[in-house]
């Protein structure tokens, strides 16, 4: 198997329960990247812009941002569209990890940008069979591009 490529991997969501079950699906897909969570589009925000609770962080983007749609102060459609207004971070690859199945939702979030579209599956196994699949595509196959240095604002 080949190594993943090191990055660090932002996901935003909001669902304790959910976040739970995709980080226990990455650590069982023996997935070796850094992986740092924030609970909502503001705490995404913040996080990237270097803001907030973590104006004092090491400065960096993560290489790909896993996010959920649905989540309180600042929905990850909001979210999105800032992320892709911005210069320093339109080119960070966004992976949507939803359980809306909307069509409104999948257009619209193309429209805004994202790499990718994925509903969040049902059982534990496929979401195992799901990051292994994220890990294999976005990881291993595909050149991302080299994150940049957070401006911090």
């Amino acid at each position: 198997m080949a190594v993943s490529k090191p990055i660090t991997i932002l996901y935003a969501e909001d669902d304790e329960e959910d976040r739970t079950l995709v980080l226990e699906a990455m650590r069982e897909s023996r997935l070796g990247n850094h992986i740092v969570t924030v609970s909502d589009g503001e705490e995404l925000l913040e996080y990237l812009q270097c803001k907030g609770r973590y104006s004092g962080r090491a400065p960096g983007l993560p290489g790909l941002i896993l996010l959920d749609l649905n989540m309180p102060r600042l929905d990850g459609r909001e979210a999105l569209r800032e992320i892709k207004a911005d210069a320093d971070l339109r080119r960070i690859p966004v992976i949507v990890l939803t359980t809306s199945r909307a069509e409104e939702d999948i257009l619209r979030t193309y429209d805004l940008g994202i790499s990718s579209f994925i509903v969040k599956p049902v059982t534990f196994d496929s979401l195992v069979d799901t990051v292994r699949t994220l890990d294999k595509y976005w990881l291993e196959i595909v050149e991302l591009p080299v994150p940049r240095q957070s401006t911090g604002g």
